[in-house]
Order: structure tokens, then sequence, then C-alpha cells
């Protein structure tokens, strides 16, 4: 799989589908150690992006030293300039550089959280041991990833790629549908470690508006391999699209008032005992 570059600006197009899963996420997630401590909880959110669903953490944890981790230099400039520094709360928000395959904690957190971030992480439930035993009594990591790889979007995008004219080229450039696990998998993975595991999934139907809607989604996600690797070929670049622009227009037709666009999303919160 080819590690993508990123674009803050394409990925934040969709920010307010993007971060709702987020919202959701951490509805479920319960009190945390410190909150009445100066300085905590101390959060980690692996992942960060360009940091807007970062500083949501800041929100329902004012008092919070927040670190948000990523691999991407784009991505964190972005955040560094949007959010880091003193929150209203008393608590900060910090970004540093880090890469979540490798990434070990340094110290106890209260909640390690990542949002769409694992299904880029080949073998990422082999490190849930390490992150859950760093956390502190009574913490929690939470995450969620997408579980759409066998939708259309994703679907079509790993035909194109394995065609003829494109498999020299793209063949291993995508994620399969094995990039994240069942929910059922994740609730063993995480009760096996001693936790008390809450999974779940939830497709949202989102309603895109404007032209070529799914496309404009997945140039910020998932289709950034493929636009990595074909960078330095603008005409390749412009024929994949518009062959897949092709597929997608029949599979998402729009409707009256946008184009629905079924996504899938996998969650869990599992908790650390307190004693």
């Amino acid at each position: 799989m080819t590690t993508p570059a990123w674009d803050p600006a394409q990925y934040l197009r969709h920010a307010g589908h993007r971060a709702r899963p987020f919202t959701d996420l951490l509805a479920r997630v319960p009190g945390l150690p410190g909150e009445s401590t100066p300085g905590r909880p101390r959060i980690a959110d692996l992942g960060c992006g360009p940091g807007n669903v970062t500083a949501l953490l800041a929100e329902r944890w004012p008092t919070a030293h927040i670190t948000g981790y990523d691999n991407s230099p784009d991505m964190l400039d972005k955040a560094l300039v949007e959010y880091e520094g003193p929150t209203a709360g008393g608590g900060r928000l910090d970004f540093r550089h880090a890469d979540v395959r490798t990434w070990t904690p340094e110290a106890p957190y209260d909640l390690i959280v990542s949002n769409a971030t694992l299904q880029w992480v080949p073998g990422h439930p082999d490190r849930f041991a390490d992150w859950t035993a760093a956390l502190a009594p009574g913490g929690t990591f939470a995450f969620q990833v997408p579980g759409n790889f066998t939708a259309p979007s994703h679907r079509l995008m790993r035909d194109l790629a394995h065609s003829a004219r494109w498999r020299g080229r793209l063949a291993e450039t995508l994620r399969h549908e094995d990039a994240v696990l069942a929910p059922e998998a994740y609730l063993e993975r995480l009760t096996a470690l001693g936790c008390a595991a809450d999974v779940w999934e939830t497709t949202y139907i989102h309603l895109l508006t404007g032209e070529d809607p799914v496309l404009d989604w997945v140039k910020g996600t998932g289709l950034r391999p493929v636009l990595t690797a074909l960078a330095d070929d603008p005409e390749a670049r412009d024929a994949f699209l518009a062959d897949y622009r092709t597929a997608l227009r029949e599979a998402y037709p729009p409707g009256p008032h946008g184009t629905p666009f079924p996504f899938r999303r996998i969650f869990a919160v599992a908790r650390k005992e307190a004693s």
C-alpha cells in the first residue's frame, strides 16, 4: 500500500460529515481519571489530521492536556496554526509528529483516542496491548474506523486499480477489505486485554451535494494513495479519475436533494480497570 500524501483542504471539504462519528464516539466515553486535577486528564489523539476534531476533546475536557499525533507534515502544519496553545478551560493542545505504527506512550494517559486512522495501520490490533497498558487505572482507549471497504466507492477503486490498464502501476497501492477487523473481533481483542469493552457499528447515510460528490469525498481519504502514486504523471491521474468518476456516477446516482452516500463505521470504547 502506498503511503499517501495528504491535502488538509481537500480533507476538510466534508468536515461536518467526517466529524460526526467522532462526536458519537466521544458520547460513549465514560468519565476519565484526574478530571478535577490541573493538567489532566492527559489525552493522546492518534492520527489527529488537521486538528479540527482534536479541538473537540478540549470542549469535552476543558482542563485536559491533549496531544495530537500525526505523520503528515501538511496536516500537522494546519493543526499547529489553527489549534495549538492554551485552551479556554485552562488546558492545552499540543501537536507532535509520530507514526502510529511505532508510537509508544512515554507516560500514562487517561484517554487514548483515534478517529478514522487505524485502517491505515496494518496489524493495528497488535498495538492494542501496548496502548491499553499505558492507560492510567480507569483510563479509556477509544477509536472508530471505516467499515465500508466492500462498498462500491472502495470496490470500484480497487477493481480499476487492478484492471489491465492500471495494475502495473497501482495493483499494490490500495487497502483491501481486511484493513479492519469485524466488530466481534475487536471486542474479543479488547476483552482479552482485561478491558470492559463496548463495540458497535453504525451506517451513516450522508447526503452529499455538488458535482461528483462521492469522488470529491474519496479524494480527501481513500483515493489518496492513487493520487500520490500518480502525482508525477498528471495525464495518467486524470485518466484514472475519469474512469473512476464514470463508475461512481452509476453506483451513486444523485437524488432530488443530493447524493445519498451510505458509510459504515465501527466503534470501540475499552475501559481499563480502575484498581
